[in-house]
């Protein structure tokens, strides 16, 4: 085998390696895109119709609080329990963003596994050796052949 097919061969397995991580690289991203469209749709969706809900039970608290002398504190419970809320949905978000997945996580761990195999010399693959190398399975303790 001449060195520039063997050059040919390595050039050819690279390009063939790139592509195939590309491949992975691109679904991956289709993947991740069409997620964060569903849960942004699924957000919005669920935020307008938890604002609306919101909305109309602090009216009828208010407007049930309004004639009496306790409408001041109704209003600064309300608030009280929407900043509390607000702040619990904050960290939960900080949660998330800190302790999720990596995006494109698969992606960089073939990309690694790549550089660890490039790094380490090539050693052909070796058989394994037959533990039992004697085809003639043993007989049972107290028989004897021929008898």
């Amino acid at each position: 085998m001449s060195l520039r097919q063997v050059l040919s061969d390595l050039g050819a397995g690279v390009l063939e390696m790139a592509n195939t991580r590309l491949e992975l690289l691109s679904l991956e991203a289709a993947q991740a895109r069409q997620l964060l469209f569903r849960l942004a749709g699924l957000a919005v969706a669920a935020a307008l119709c938890l604002f609306m809900a919101l909305l109309v039970a602090s009216l009828a608290i208010v407007l049930y609080f309004w004639p009496t002398e306790y409408r001041n504190l109704a209003l600064a419970l309300l608030a009280l329990a929407y900043a509390v809320i607000g702040l619990a949905l904050l960290w939960r978000l900080r949660m998330i963003m800190l302790h999720g997945a990596a995006p494109f996580e698969a992606t960089c761990e073939v990309l690694k596994a790549d550089a660890r195999s490039l790094r380490e010399p090539h050693r052909p693959p070796q058989p394994d050796p037959d533990p039992d190398p004697d085809p003639v399975p043993d007989l049972p303790e107290g028989r004897h052949e021929g008898t």
